[in-house]
């Protein structure tokens, strides 16, 4: 879960469709593209050699057809949660690696990659699709867009789109989505939480303090901003997540932790298996599904946070 942060394009995205749709009074939002790592990665890294993909069970155990897809979770992942919360489809497919259908492409695709960070070493280690390659990426959608689509009705879903750099492509609505409470995710817990397991302080306090300073920027570069029409906002998810890890029973959940395969202290990515490890009985009272990445339901309540109280702010 090294970045939740991955949902920002993803959110700015949604977030200027959304003010449009309202203001406009349109009956459907066009497209969702999304940029990022494992959190909204839906397969994109399903043919590359890398320990970073999740298309083997039990990932999907509780996907339709009980289908290992990709996602690193049990289920859905947030990039789902964002297109069937607007109503534009039930999930948003990935873009690498699979044959789209028409309707896929015109309504948008992920092109985020399992394990890709903002430094490229990390991506070449890895062996996984670099931000640029991303990026490359879009490009070849927008083609297909144009020849599915032709080029007017492609041009008008492009231009409502928000990308790096965000603001040499027109962006208004822009939402900076924080990090999470990083020394409470189960490997963190079991590398450097002691016997007992308990958060490690100073890795919360390294992503409060990033946060922060976020923060401030944001806020300075907002002044600036509003000249020319540009809203920006900084999303703080840090406290609903350490809250929910904190008091899981508030929020239905048993165990937050461990994650709900194998012992729950070390399994992710090919640790995470069923040829060795079983799961738990019931991934909805876990907040994890593995040792870095949230289940299914606790996606879903951080995502419904994300639309209640900070979408609004960007209309």
């Amino acid at each position: 879960m090294k970045s939740i942060a991955s949902l920002l394009l993803a959110l700015i995205h949604v977030a200027n469709l959304l003010n449009s749709a309202i203001t406009q009074n349109a009956p459907v939002i066009p497209a969702v593209i999304v940029f990022g790592d494992s959190i909204v990665d839906p397969g994109n890294n399903n043919n590359l050699k890398t320990p970073a993909k999740a298309n083997y069970p039990p990932y999907g155990q509780d996907f339709p057809g009980h289908f290992p897809s990709g996602r690193f979770s049990n289920g859905k992942i947030p990039g789902d949660f964002l297109v069937s919360g607007l109503g534009i489809k039930e999930y948003l497919p990935p873009f690498v690696g699979v044959e789209l259908e028409p309707n896929d492409i015109i309504t948008g695709v992920s092109l985020a990659s399992s394990g890709s960070g903002y430094d490229t070493l990390t991506d070449s280690i890895s062996g996984v699709f670099s931000v640029e390659e991303q990026l490359k990426f879009f490009d070849e959608y927008k083609e297909k867009l144009r020849e599915v689509a032709g080029d007017e009705k492609a041009e008008s879903i492009i231009s409502e789109a928000l990308y790096i750099e965000l603001s040499l492509k027109g962006a208004r609505k822009i939402g900076f989505v924080g990090l999470p409470p990083i020394g409470c995710v189960p490997s963190q817990r079991t590398a450097a939480g002691g016997l007992s397991r308990e958060c490690v302080p100073v890795r919360n306090e390294a992503a409060s303090l990033f946060n922060s300073r976020i923060s401030e920027e944001i806020d300075s570069l907002q002044m600036g901003m509003l000249i020319n029409g540009t809203r920006i906002i900084f999303i703080d998810i840090y406290p609903l997540l350490l809250d929910i890890i904190q008091r899981p029973q508030v929020y239905g959940f048993e165990e937050a932790s461990k994650g709900c395969c194998g012992t729950g202290t070390i399994e992710v990515s090919f640790l995470c298996n069923s040829l060795t490890k079983t799961t738990c009985d019931d991934p909805s009272k876990f907040v994890f599904w593995d040792t870095f990445h949230p289940t299914e339901r606790a996606y879903k309540i951080l995502t419904d946070e994300i639309f209640e109280n900070y979408l609004p702010y960007l209309q």
